[in-house]
């Protein structure tokens, strides 16, 4: 697996979500290194991570991520942030080893479980339906993947069509898409990718088997999404502390108004384990 780490501290790890790699986080990162070791991750079989793991959902997943941090770096004890996808392993982290995450942030990522079921999670909308299918995606996708990554991008930014908007453009520079198609490219990873919408249904069965988490934890979602994200993931978190909407700001929450991501996430980190 591949991960960028720096900074002094107390580790905090990081998981991306689709389509995206651990540069998502790249332009919050030194903010967040002044009072931690963090660490970005690519998600198995995503980004620069080499292999693919035998199962997408997110427990497998999760299983994998913590191979890396407490077997391979000797990380006991961790704070976690999770994005989109990459939050439903960090939530499988956080119920698989309870012990060793002591605060976690979960960022816009409505859960498969006992409020939502996987039918009606892609039923969400069209890209989830659409990812869920076997090869169709890749085949249509493979000779135009930085198109097609440029596109999605508006459609779940502020006032893009998926949140009722008029449209609206990627919120990344050319050079960040870049780095995104650079990846997504491999026909491994782009597969990958979509595998993350085929294991739903586990997602749901995993997630229903979980017990709530109890450690403090932070919700942060799109402006207008924060009820209904709530609903999906109050079952499954007994410690939320904090729950916010990110102002002007869709899907890509930290690309949008990083700013009000940073000082979220500085804030809650800081207050340690028990305050």
């Amino acid at each position: 697996m591949h991960y960028v780490t720096g900074g002094t501290g107390e580790p905090l790890v990081l998981l991306h979500g689709w389509p995206q790699s651990w540069y998502s986080w790249r332009e919050i990162m030194p903010a967040l290194a002044e009072k931690h070791t963090v660490y970005a991750l690519d998600l198995p079989g995503l980004g620069d991570s080499e292999g693919a793991p035998p199962s997408y959902d997110k427990a497998t997943l999760a299983r994998y991520v913590h191979r890396l941090l407490a077997g391979k770096l000797g990380l006991n004890r961790i704070n976690l942030v999770g994005h989109d996808l990459g939050a439903g392993v960090a939530f499988q982290y956080a119920a698989q080893f309870p012990d060793q995450v002591v605060r976690y942030a979960h960022l816009d990522y409505p859960m498969p479980g006992p409020a939502l079921s996987a039918n009606a999670y892609r039923q969400a909308s069209w890209h989830m339906s659409f990812h869920h299918q076997d090869g169709f995606p890749e085949l249509l996708v493979d000779d135009d993947v930085r198109d097609y990554l440029s596109l999605f991008y508006g459609y779940v930014a502020h006032g893009g069509t998926s949140f009722g908007g008029p449209g609206a453009k990627a919120p990344f520079t050319a050079q960040q898409i870049d780095e995104y198609a650079r990846t997504y490219q491999r026909p491994q990873v782009l597969t990958g990718g979509f595998e993350l919408y085929r294991t739903l249904d586990q997602d749901e069965r995993d997630n229903r088997a979980a017990k709530p988490i109890t450690m403090p934890t932070l919700l942060l979602t799109a402006e207008g999404t924060l009820d209904f994200t709530r609903s999906t993931v109050q079952p499954l978190m007994s410690g939320i502390t904090r729950a916010v909407e990110v102002p002007k700001a869709g899907h890509w929450l930290i690309a949008e108004n990083p700013g009000f991501v940073t000082t979220e996430l500085v804030e809650f980190f800081a207050r340690g384990a028990g305050r």
